[in-house]
């Protein structure tokens, strides 16, 4: 019953919530649907899984097609089991469908999806993040739009999970989960040097990291060879000093880059690399090293995506000492708990060049659906369909990040996300300089405000 009260209390604050991100997407229309009543939305589940079940009978009858699907979710994924599990429902009930899929590394796929959308020779079915990352597809004409498909499911997909991905008032992506940056702690660690929770003042998280670090223990550990590991760092400390409407603003290019609030927060952000907080290793590290470092008792915290509760909760050994958190507010008067990294950005989308695009759309919402669902029992992150069915397997420390989301007070979308494919490059090559302490704040902001604006 608490785990529903808390699912409850998460679709009910996303529907009020400000959800900061694109520039170009619309905003979602009046009629949302009744997320903010998910019991009753609950008692009408078997009744949309019987007429579901009877449009399975109907499409086997449908002549044979092949699709095919790229996607992020490697072996090594958090996510992976719930794409294996979603993808065995759907070929069980679609056996007309001849469905393959690879998935490739994070940092890799960025490059192989633009290539292939440059070339045009683009999978049925791809995966892809939301605002500018997909909008630069879009623009391209590339993208087949979902509108249609989307009436056969918007009772079960509140139209406000759609923003990211909606264009002058189309739709183009199917949302998955959605997650934020959480601030993860090893309490065991911090215990040792008297802390029973994470600290909750920016003063008493870096006594606390002084107390760390003076016993021995890294404080922070970070993945320097994937860049957007950085940014998981950096865009907290810049939104907790400098505000979260300064920092989606400038992502959306409203406002220039050359704000000092920026400046000094990036030099925080750089102190607490000279000042020894971070493995002086990790700048050569990939997430999953730094990641299992982080379960291996090397580091006290580790600031990533929350899709990591699904990792860490079926760890054993691990998930007893484990908490999340928020990073902490660094400027009072500019920014204050609550405010996030993060939202709504996992999402499918259908090639335009798809000989089968039609029914590649059905797919994708039908798939888009089951992977949601398997990923929130996993503790992948958070639905963005309307949970169904049993959900008591849920684990504490994605409750947990449902509490933080359900009373945040805005999330701004990750950087390389909401900015555009150039801009998002560019910013991500000075996110490195700085990480490798080769600028300071001011040339982080000026060279910034001259590349970009």
């Amino acid at each position: 019953m608490q785990k529903k009260r808390i699912v409850s209390m998460f679709m009910a604050g996303l529907m009020t919530l400000s959800l900061f991100g694109c520039g170009s997407a619309s905003q979602p229309a009046a009629d949302t649907g009744s997320a903010s009543e998910p019991a009753k939305q609950e008692a009408t589940t078997e009744a949309k899984t019987e007429e579901k079940t009877e449009a399975v009978a109907e499409t086997t009858s449908e002549e044979p097609i092949s699709l095919n699907m790229w996607c992020i979710a490697t072996e090594s994924d958090s996510n992976r089991h719930s794409y294996e599990a979603a993808i065995a429902d759907m070929q069980a009930n679609h056996p007309e469908i001849n469905f393959t899929w690879e998935a490739f590394e994070n940092q890799s796929y960025k490059t192989k999806i633009k290539a292939a959308v440059s070339a045009n020779e683009m999978p049925d079915i791809f995966f892809t993040w939301s605002c500018a990352f997909l909008g630069d597809f879009v623009e391209a004409g590339k993208v087949y739009c979902l509108d249609d498909a989307y009436q056969n499911y918007k009772s079960e997909l509140p139209e406000v999970m759609l923003g990211n991905s909606t264009y002058d008032g189309k739709h183009y992506g199917v949302p998955l989960t959605m997650n934020i940056v959480g601030l993860f702690a090893n309490m065991e660690l911090l215990k040792e040097v008297g802390y029973e929770e994470i600290p909750g003042t920016y003063d008493e998280f870096i006594a606390c990291c002084d107390a760390l670090k003076a016993k021995g223990i890294i404080p922070f550990g970070c993945a320097g060879k994937e860049t957007w590991c950085v940014t998981e760092y950096l865009e907290s400390v810049i939104e907790k000093s400098a505000g979260a409407d300064t920092l989606n603003d400038i992502f959306l290019g409203k406002s220039t880059w050359n704000n000092q609030d920026v400046a000094d927060a990036v030099d925080t952000f750089q102190s607490l690399v000279t000042n020894g907080y971070f493995d002086p290793s990790g700048i050569g590290l990939t997430n999953d090293e730094v990641k299992n470092n982080f379960m291996a008792g090397k580091y006290a915290f580790y600031m990533n995506g929350t899709w990591n509760c699904a990792d860490f909760a079926a760890n054993a050994e691990f998930f007893p000492k484990v908490k999340v958190g928020e990073f902490p507010v660094i400027n009072a008067d500019k920014s204050k708990l609550g405010q996030l990294i993060g939202g709504p950005s996992d999402t499918l989308a259908v090639a335009a060049s798809s000989p089968n695009a039609e029914r590649a759309a059905d797919y994708a919402f039908e798939l888009g659906k089951l992977i949601c669902h398997y990923g929130y029992l996993d503790g992948c992150g958070l639905p963005a369909w309307t949970p169904y069915g049993d959900t008591s397997s849920v684990n504490e420390l994605t409750q947990t990040v449902a509490g933080i989301v359900a009373g945040a007070d805005s999330m701004v979308l990750f950087g390389d996300t909401a900015m555009s494919a150039d801009s998002a490059n560019t910013y991500l090559s000075y996110v490195d300089q700085v990480y490798g302490c080769l600028l300071d704040g001011s040339q982080f902001i000026e060279g910034l405000a001259k590349d970009i604006q």
